[in-house]
């Protein structure tokens, strides 16, 4: 059921956000007078096709990792003279900057939307509370102290974790000092601390910069009740049922479910006693944890058995951010434009080595996030969907042959010199424009089994 659901979220989304891009290349082509042959979602085999009055056909095809729009061009074809008026090539070159640029800017346009409608209806956010200071940490030496709510970073205000780990990825490969607005309970002073960093996540994980800090967020504390036992799994075959409480493991008392959680994981593959109640009752059951790899290659237990989450729990340490409809629409804007420049600023740093190309990702990513993203709900899938609009708008705009900014590229050109660009240097550069998009396609496909 999971695979399903992760199948179907992943066509889902970019299935939409295919339609999107190319949906801006139509409609502006449309407007301009170009005849458009083909509005294609997908690549291969058409699935689906049919014609509208205007003679365009469009199609669903057998692989969604893409799509195009084919318009009249004399390049490609010979076009009847009668028909020359309507062809691509023979529009202005502003036309064809307009027509060109009008997808990926749609896209962009379309994270705006996404984002626009959920800060109206209203975003429930984690409160970036300071759980615990690791001693001797970067955290620690700048006076960072439990219970302080991080305000801002850099100056840029933070009311969630998101935010202020998306202000923290930003200073990749810095020197210095990172700024962090701090702000006790009960109290309205803000007070500033600086924390140095030295070469910031130059070669580290992405997903760890709060950890390098030496902060660890204010973390809900769960009774060690299963909510969940995953269908074949290790607690299955030992018996152990939703709603049981473990009480011990051995000779040691178990309180919170992370404490569980530790245990197993440091147990793979051998039996552990335990007392679970069940109905008031006392039971013991034989468990032996399955021996997995983490993504680090280390070995541990895991039993397939999910906590029991009380509804509304951790209530208290979330925040709901919403906006009206006419203050939603710059908050929306802006947040579209910081993780615009964040997408250009980590490209320029991967190709300056500040961050690991270990962190290029995939189809197959990318089908992991759509699934995980759909099953917490419509917020964080339309969230997910809005980031992965504006990377396909800010990369489909580099200057790249064979992407749409590699033809603004030599449509610029052109109106600066007054003529266009010998269609030779063109077939070059497609070709160095389709060997790097390969080289990378490959190398994130590589990463994405590397992860699995």
């Amino acid at each position: 059921m999971e695979l399903i659901q992760t199948i179907l979220a992943f066509i889902f989304a970019l299935g939409v956000l295919i339609f999107v891009h190319e949906y801006g290349h139509f409609w502006v082509a449309r407007r301009c007078g170009v005849k458009v042959l083909r509005f294609s979602i997908g690549f291969g085999r058409p699935l689906f096709s049919r014609f509208d009055k205007h003679g365009t056909e469009f199609t669903v095809s057998a692989i969604p990792l893409g799509g195009y729009v084919r318009m009249l061009d004399e390049r490609e074809a010979a076009v009847p003279a009668k028909l020359l008026p309507q062809a691509f090539n023979q529009k202005s070159v502003l036309q064809r900057i307009a027509i060109v640029a009008a997808g990926p800017l749609v896209n962009l346009a379309f994270a705006v939307l996404l984002y626009w409608v959920m800060f109206m209806s209203g975003v429930a956010a984690v409160i970036p509370l300071v759980g615990e200071v690791s001693e001797s940490s970067p955290a620690a030496q700048a006076g960072v102290i439990p219970g302080q709510e991080i305000v801002s970073v850099d100056g840029r205000d933070t009311q969630s974790w998101e935010a202020v780990t998306f202000a923290l990825i930003s200073r990749i490969g810095d020197s210095g000092d990172i700024a962090l607005g701090l702000r006790s309970p009960n109290s309205t002073f803000v007070e500033e601390k600086n924390v140095a960093i030295d070469s910031w996540l130059v070669g580290s994980e992405l997903d760890s910069p709060l950890a390098l800090l030496g902060i660890q967020p204010v973390m809900p504390v769960f009774l060690p009740v299963l909510g969940e036992v995953v269908p074949g799994g290790a607690a299955q075959k030992a018996g152990l049922l939703k709603g049981d409480r473990v009480l011990s493991s051995g000779q040691e008392q178990i309180d919170t479910w992370s404490q569980l959680v530790e245990k197993i994981r440091a147990n793979p593959g051998k039996p552990m006693l335990l007392s679970v109640e069940r109905d008031q009752m006392p039971v013991e059951l034989t468990v032996v944890p399955e021996g997995v790899n983490d993504e680090s290659g280390e070995l541990i237990g895991r039993i397939g058995a999910r906590v029991m989450v009380p509804e509304n729990y951790g209530s208290e340490h979330q925040r709901i951010i919403r906006y009206s409809p006419l203050a939603a629409l710059p908050e929306a804007f802006k947040k579209m434009w910081d993780r615009s420049i964040l997408t250009l600023e980590s490209i320029g740093k991967m190709l300056r080595g500040l961050i690991s190309i270990d962190n290029l990702s995939g189809p197959i990513t990318i089908a992991k996030i759509a699934g995980q993203t759909a099953s917490y709900g419509p917020e964080a899938f339309f969230s997910f969907m809005a980031y992965l609009s504006i990377s396909l708008g800010v990369l489909n705009l580099l200057p790249i042959p064979v992407l749409d900014g590699g033809h603004l590229f030599y449509y610029v050109v052109e109106l600066v010199k007054g003529s266009p660009v010998s269609e030779k240097i063109q077939a070059v550069g497609a070709r160095i424009g389709m060997a790097l998009l390969l080289a990378f396609m490959m190398l994130a496909i590589f990463n994405d089994i590397a992860r699995l």
